[in-house]
């Protein structure tokens, strides 16, 4: 692969996430205004889970080739850091301000406000208590346990078997799908007079905080310890205490972040496309399989279509992902990677807008399919303004300051990566194009 001129995105992984949050809030709109239309739609396909298919399977293929451009956990966290918590930060007091002002809903988590305060800081609230704010802001949460396996992998140098990861993950979804609990941690009965919940959460909590600070600030030895106790305590909540969309829709996620990095490992030469394929289609087989043997965690009122539902979304994920993959020199328009761009706020922000909307009477009532078609575009010209002005006044800058902290952190503290001595596997260097593309995500 040829290096990318300095300080260009990839397009088409742009294209992608625009393409795929303009799915997302296809999904959450529609039962608001444009009621037939996507009536009509999801009769084929659930347009929400197929644009977080695939924004995982994008997530897999970029967040490696980032970790391993900086070859640093130190300076991974940071970006991270910069890169998500301000846009969360500002979609949470929204939240609660459209909630304290009869403009919200912030999905029960005014009756145990203490224990999803303590879900926040990684944000795992939907692997700690369930209530997702914003809404959509669940996938964060298997986000979050995709990058805490990735530090411990990443520091042992046994990142590069994505392959093997997927096929693990997919066959434990298949495997163990229909045992694992739905919040099974919260559910125990712990002594004492705080609720299991916040006593989990706190314990989650903990276990993160402690493992992240000694993986990047502590010795060899102890920087082992640290990403292996943040990595369990992730993967720990991800089997055992999931509460939405089912117990081993997890594993399913897993599989798409670890496909899309071992399609970036074909990309980058690191090992033969017809294996790299022959593992995706495999992945893609048995995710299906697996949510077609055991289901949701829920009981809808049409099984049948939510089989439906499940196999449209994964193939057509699998289809639009190696469809970018096949035009991804070709040349995108502006728009649709600008759409990318501005991508993460849409997802966030979406839901406060239509939640506002919702709350005003006049709105809320029955209209004519006209009239639904231009409250659908007011709403969509609200999303993108809105989503316009938090990227270019809050993400990009804090990205900025992320990058730059990070540089200055490691010209002070030197690396923070296990020696070789200690890991099982060799390491490569990243391709020139590898690390422009991750140092412009």
């Amino acid at each position: 692969m040829p290096a990318a001129p300095k300080g260009r995105r990839l397009a088409w992984l742009d294209a992608m996430r625009g393409f795929a949050a303009l799915c997302v809030v296809f999904d959450h709109m529609g039962d608001i205004v444009l009621q037939r239309v996507h009536a009509g739609v999801y009769t084929v396909i659930d347009t929400g889970q197929y644009g977080v298919f695939v924004f995982f399977l994008v997530s897999g293929y970029i967040i490696p080739a980032s970790l391993e451009r900086k070859g640093s956990v130190r300076g991974f966290w940071v970006s991270r850091v910069f890169r998500l918590y301000p846009l969360y930060i500002l979609a949470l007091a929204l939240s609660i301000l459209a909630y304290k002002t009869g403009f919200g809903a912030i999905h029960g988590a005014q009756n145990s406000p203490k224990n999803w305060a303590y879900a926040l800081p990684f944000m795992m609230s939907n692997l700690l208590n369930g209530a997702n704010v914003p809404n959509v802001i669940w996938t964060l949460s298997f986000e979050m346990v995709f990058y805490l396996l990735l530090t411990a992998l990443f520091t042992f140098r046994v990142h590069r078997y994505s392959g093997g990861y997927a096929l693990a993950a997919v066959i434990g979804a298949l495997a163990l799908g229909g045992i694992l609990p739905i919040s099974g941690l919260n559910s125990l009965h712990l002594l004492g007079h705080w609720t299991s919940e916040r006593r989990i959460a706190i314990l989650a909590d903990f276990g993160i905080f402690i493992g992240l600070a000694l993986a990047v600030t502590g010795r060899t030895r102890l920087r082992a310890i640290g990403v292996l106790i943040a990595a369990a305590t992730g993967m720990t909540l991800l089997l055992f205490n999931t509460s939405y969309p089912s117990p081993g829709t997890g594993l399913v996620i897993l599989a798409l972040m670890f496909t899309g990095t071992l399609l970036y490992r074909a990309e980058q030469g690191q090992l033969p496309w017809k294996k790299a394929l022959a593992v995706a289609g495999t992945v893609l087989v048995l995710a299906i399989a697996a949510g077609l043997w055991h289901g949701p965690g829920w009981i809808p009122r049409d099984y049948t279509q939510w089989r439906i539902e499940w196999v449209s979304s994964l193939v057509l994920a699998g289809a639009t992902f190696a469809i970018g993959m096949a035009l991804r020199h070709k040349r995108v328009p502006g728009w649709l990677a600008w759409l990318g761009l501005v991508s993460y706020s849409v997802y966030l922000l979406h839901p406060i807008v239509l939640n506002a909307y919702y709350s005003v009477d006049a709105f809320a009532q029955p209209h004519p399919f006209p009239i639904q078609v231009l409250l659908a575009a007011g709403i969509l010209a609200m999303v993108l303004g809105l989503s316009a002005l938090s990227y270019y006044f809050i993400e990009s800058p804090m990205q900025k300051y992320g990058h730059r902290l990070a540089r200055v952190l490691q010209a002070r503290f030197g690396p923070d990566t296990i020696p070789p001595t200690l890991n099982t596997a060799p390491d490569a260097a990243p391709t020139a194009a590898a690390a422009e593309t991750a140092s412009s995500h």
